[in-house]
């Protein structure tokens, strides 16, 4: 039976390798590139299936005066990530949290797991943190997903790195 998890703080290993496995192995990046630097003060949202980690994704609040912008991964060679128009421009209202390094095993899609972890890590940062202000940079097949889960497209299109093109979205709490 599918059990959703979650947690602030760094989650085990078994988290990480499915993060490297559906999002950073296919496109032929190194073992560490799914491990972001701030991940020990992120919220983590999980779906085990039989004791595997089958979905993940994890959320982290926008400091003040940050854009959004940044490097993809910890290490060498990470891409930079442009900033979220709302920010930039200032008409987000904060607090203002991100979704990043959503995946699913590729067995275990179209299953609900992915809208379960979403959802999961929207209702801990709007009730527990107060955020007011969702927002994420989606590769352009998970589009569909996030516009079915009630995200809308923001800004221009773009390319981040080897990773490819994306959009980013933003949700009202």
């Amino acid at each position: 039976m599918p059990m959703l998890f979650s947690l602030h703080g760094r989650p085990n290993e078994a988290y990480f390798q499915t993060r490297f496995a559906v999002l950073r192995e296919p496109l032929g990046m190194p073992l560490g590139s799914e491990r972001l630097a701030d991940d020990g003060d992120a919220i983590h949202a999980w779906m085990e299936v039989d004791g595997l980690v089958a979905a993940v994704g994890r959320a982290h609040i926008i400091p003040e005066g940050s854009d959004g912008s940044g490097a993809d991964h910890k290490g060498p060679g990470a891409a930079l990530i442009p900033p979220f128009g709302p920010l930039a421009d200032g008409s987000a209202r904060r607090p203002v949290f991100q979704i990043r390094q959503m995946g699913t095993l590729p067995d275990h899609q179209r299953k609900g797991y992915a809208a379960d972890v979403l959802g999961e890590l929207e209702r801990i940062m709007s009730e527990e943190f107060g955020c007011k202000t969702g927002l994420l940079q989606a590769r352009q097949h998970a589009i569909p997903f996030y516009e079915s889960q009630g995200w809308a497209l923001i800004d221009e299109p773009y390319t981040i790195g080897v990773i490819g093109p994306h959009r980013s979205m933003v949700k009202r709490f």
